[in-house]
C-alpha cells in the first residue's frame, strides 16, 4: 500500500482532512467509524474523502502474493496458447465487469517494465485506460509514447491521444499522437492523411518498439462509448456477416485471428497488428466473458509476449475447444 506524501503547500480543510483520513484508514487500519470520531466528522465524509483520495490517484494497491490456483490457470493458458507469461487477476463474479482487476494487474506489470530509453506504443479503450491510477510513474530519460491509431472528434475518457497522452505525462515522456480521426469517411481520405499529412512516419516508428501495450474489442454490442458515431448498426451488422469478432487496434479480425478484407478496415486510421510482429514486449490486456472468442482470435494476430486477463476469462479460454 503506498499512501501520498503529504503536501509542503498551502492544504484547504477538505485536502487536510482527506489525506488523515487515508493515513488513519490505511496505514493505521482505523475503521470508518472511529476516523469520523477522530477527526470529528460523519462517516458519510469519510466515505467520500476516502473514494476521492482513490479517484485522485493519491492511494495505491498493491499485492504481491499469487494465488496457487491462478498460478496453475496461468499455466494453462500459457501452455494452450503458446504465450510466454500470463497474469490472472482474482475475480470471483462470473457476471461482473473485470476491467477494474484487469487494470489493477496490468498497471503492476506495466509499473516494472517501465525503464528509460523506452519508445512504447498504446492501443486504447476502457481497460488500458483504467491502468493509469494503478501505474508507478517517475520521470524517465528518452522515453517515447507513439499512439497506434487515431483519435476521437468528441471528447471522450476513452480517446486513444488522451490515454496516450496521459501515458506519456507518468513518465515525462515525449508523446506522438496521431492527428486523425480513428476511422475516415473513404480509402481516398486515408492515402491522403497518410501520405501528405505526415502520418505514416508516425506509424512508421511502431516498427522500431520496444514494448506494445494493446487491447481488444468486441462487437457483440457496440456499447462502448468511444464507437458511437464511427461504427454504424449496418456496418456492424456487416462485419459479423464478414466473419468479424473483434478488432484490435481497430482492425476487425476473424475467428482465426486474420485481418478482414472489408470496407470499414480499409477505412481506419491505424498501425496494422501485425506490423508489431517484431516488437520485443507485446502485452495484450483484456477480457469479459462477452470478449472470450475475440480474444482467441486476437492471441492470433498479436501472439502477445505476456497476456493479462481476469480469472473467469482465464477459465473460459483454458476451458474452449
Amino acid at each position: 500500500m503506498q499512501v501520498a506524501q503529504p503536501l509542503t503547500g498551502v492544504q484547504s480543510d477538505a485536502d487536510r482532512i482527506r489525506a488523515r483520513a487515508v493515513w488513519l484508514y490505511h496505514v493505521e487500519g482505523l475503521t470508518q467509524n472511529e476516523i469520523a470520531n477522530q477527526l470529528g466528522i460523519n462517516r458519510v465524509m469519510v466515505v467520500r474523502a476516502l473514494a476521492d483520495a482513490r479517484r485522485r490517484n493519491e492511494v495505491r494497491v498493491t499485492v504481491s502474493a499469487p494465488l496457487a490456483e491462478l498460478v496453475e490457470l496461468e499455466r494453462n493458458v500459457e501452455k494452450r496458447f503458446g504465450i510466454n507469461r500470463v497474469i490472472v487477476a482474482p475475480f470471483s463474479d462470473p457476471d461482473g465487469d473485470p476491467v477494474r482487476v484487469i487494470a489493477a494487474a496490468a498497471g503492476n506489470f506495466i509499473s516494472g517494465i517501465m525503464k528509460s530509453g523506452l519508445t512504447v506504443g498504446v492501443g486504447w479503450g476502457r481497460t488500458l485506460y483504467n491502468t493509469l491510477p494503478f501505474i508507478n510513474g517517475g520521470t524517465l530519460e528518452d522515453f517515447r509514447v507513439v499512439s497506434l491509431l487515431g483519435g476521437i472528434a468528441a471528447a471522450r475518457r476513452f480517446n486513444p491521444a488522451e490515454f496516450a497522452w496521459q501515458f506519456a505525462e507518468l513518465f515525462q515522456g515525449d508523446g506522438y499522437l496521431v492527428p486523425a480521426p480513428a476511422v475516415v469517411d473513404s480509402i481516398e481520405t486515408k492515402h491522403a492523411l497518410l501520405e501528405r499529412c505526415g502520418l505514416a512516419a508516425i506509424f512508421e516508428m511502431a516498427d522500431k518498439l520496444d514494448v506494445a501495450l494493446l487491447s481488444v474489442g468486441g462487437i457483440s454490442t457496440l456499447t462502448t462509448s468511444y464507437r458511437a458515431g464511427y461504427i454504424s448498426e449496418a456496418d456492424r451488422r456487416s462485419l459479423i456477416e464478414a466473419g468479424a469478432v473483434g478488432d484490435v487496434l481497430y482492425n476487425f479480425i476473424g475467428k482465426n485471428g486474420e485481418i478482414l478484407d472489408h470496407e470499414v478496415n480499409s477505412r481506419v486510421i491505424s498501425v496494422n497488428p501485425t506490423r508489431l510482429s517484431r516488437t520485443p514486449e507485446r502485452v495484450l490486456i483484456s477480457g469479459g466473458k462477452e470478449k472470450v472468442v475475440a480474444l482467441k482470435a486476437a492471441i492470433r494476430t498479436v501472439s502477445p509476449t505476456t497476456f493479462i486477463t481476469d480469472e473467469q476469462t482465464a477459465m473460459s479460454l483454458a476451458a474452449e475447444e
